[in-house]
């Protein structure tokens, strides 16, 4: 079964689990704020999407940091910013299993079979 990493409170979220549920696909929700992120969960997303790319610099948590924290960035800081704020990651991400998709937009999941 697929898992959708959310925050409830997201629109993008809220779009991409309407086009899975449009589509019938079983998927379970993982909630970052209030369900967490370990760091085995973590390795596991990094396993699969890059750091860098899985890192949400458009978010109000990223503007909330302190410029201390943004500077100097490379990969180590990166994931340790992301266990310190599971919010800076992406969203959603969709771990089919095979692969995870990051972020959405209509139409992204349209190539998927339940």
């Amino acid at each position: 079964m697929a898992t959708l990493f959310v925050i409830k409170s997201c629109d993008t979220c809220r779009k991409a689990r309407k086009a899975l549920d449009e589509k019938g696909l079983p998927y379970q929700v993982h909630d970052l704020r209030e369900d967490g992120l370990s760091a085995a969960l973590l390795e596991h997303i990094l396993a699969r999407v890059p750091v860098m790319e899985a890192l949400n610099r458009r978010s109000t948590t990223w503007r909330n940091l302190p410029e201390e924290d943004k500077q100097d960035l490379d990969a180590n800081k990166a994931r340790t910013l992301i266990m310190a704020n599971p919010t800076l990651l992406k969203r959603p991400l969709l771990d089919t299993g095979d692969e995870i998709r990051v972020g959405y937009r209509d139409g992204d999941y349209d190539d998927l079979k339940g």
